[in-house]
């Protein structure tokens, strides 16, 4: 150590005592058993050498070790294994695609957003001054907006899964020629399609959001889904005829009765302005019979992030659902059910 400190380059080498990694990459083993390698290889970011800690992740999953430094896993908040968030469990891509579309909370989150220097000098610029930010107690992370925090969290996939730490798959039991049976260390199942772009993956791509299959997977799906949604909802504006429109701020909010145990349950105008009142300024509450309410705010933004925060919330034990409402047909003198979008 003492050689180390005498020498300029080797005083950024890292040197940590655990490692920054999400509870998938643990494994489901609680009584885990690390070895760490001081300096043992190189990050492949910032290409400083660092801290290798190594492991098995559960009873049977395979040995992992860490792939980036810890400094590299703190200025983008995710996992120094798998490189996913450590907050949401989603790919960088996916997180700051949301984190650009709704905003951030704080200025800070600009640079956190650049994209990372390529070239090998500015690249330890840009490393150089993220870890001065981090010995300066600053946050070099993004931080989400309310009504991004609330979009990621609907997309968060926070429950351990462990089966990412399964073994590799045995190239001779491709072949047809490996001879070990259950004692092989490797799973015997048939490779994917070599053309499959979820076998195409590295460390640098996720790290930074660029080129990601699964990211790009993850972005479809919730493309696809918002389609669908929009198709429903032209198509139950068509049946219903002109003027069934979304209302501009007004969400209706529905009590669950499919839970026999809680439709005894009552819910009243005061509950639900304790509940809401906190995502705008509320202009009335108007009740719909013993089903639901009709809640408006004075802005469309308010309306929105009441729906994302409190939807399939429970008010005295019972479900709710909120959407948007509609608006009121001509003539009629009810505010309109709920939307389907």
């Amino acid at each position: 150590m003492t050689s180390i400190k005498r020498d300029a380059t080797k005083q950024k080498w890292e040197d940590t005592e655990f490692p920054l990694v999400c509870e998938t990459c643990l494994g489901d083993n609680p009584y885990l058993r690390m070895t760490s390698e001081p300096h043992g290889k190189k990050c492949k970011i910032c290409e400083i050498p660092f801290t290798v800690f190594a492991w098995q992740a559960g009873t049977k999953g395979r040995w992992k070790r860490v792939e980036i430094c810890r400094s590299c896993a703190k200025a983008k908040n995710v996992c120094q294994v798998c490189i996913y968030d450590l907050e949401f469990g989603l790919p960088v891509a996916v997180r700051d695609k949301v984190l650009r579309e709704e905003g951030a909370g704080s200025s800070s989150s600009s640079n956190a957003l650049a994209n990372v220097p390529q070239s090998d000098a500015n690249r330890a610029w840009f490393n150089a001054q993220q870890a001065r930010l981090i010995a300066n107690g600053e946050n070099v992370c993004p931080t989400a907006s309310t009504k991004a925090q609330m979009k990621l969290q609907s997309m968060a996939r926070m429950e351990p899964r462990y089966e990412r730490n399964l073994p590799k798959l045995c190239s001779f039991f491709a072949k047809g020629e490996c001879n070990r049976g259950a004692n092989c260390p490797f799973r015997h199942e048939m490779p994917r399609d070599r053309n499959d772009p979820l076998a195409k993956q590295n460390t640098k791509d996720r790290f930074y959001g660029t080129n990601d299959p699964v990211a790009a997977k993850m972005i479809w799906k919730k493309k696809q889904i918002a389609e669908q949604k929009k198709a429903n909802a032209n198509a139950n504006s068509n049946d219903n005829g002109e003027g069934d429109e979304r209302a501009v701020a007004t969400c209706y909010v529905r009590f669950d009765t499919r839970d026999e145990s809680t439709q005894h349950i009552v819910i009243s105008e005061q509950d639900l302005r304790d509940q809401f009142y906190s995502h705008g300024e509320i202009v009335s509450v108007r009740m719909h019979q013993n089903s639901g309410a009709f809640i408006e705010y004075t802005t469309g933004d308010a309306t929105e992030l009441a729906i994302m925060t409190m939807n399939h919330k429970l008010i005295n034990g019972r479900k709710i659902l909120v959407n948007w409402a509609r608006q009121p047909k001509r003539g009629n003198v009810d505010t309109g059910g709920p939307s389907s979008s």
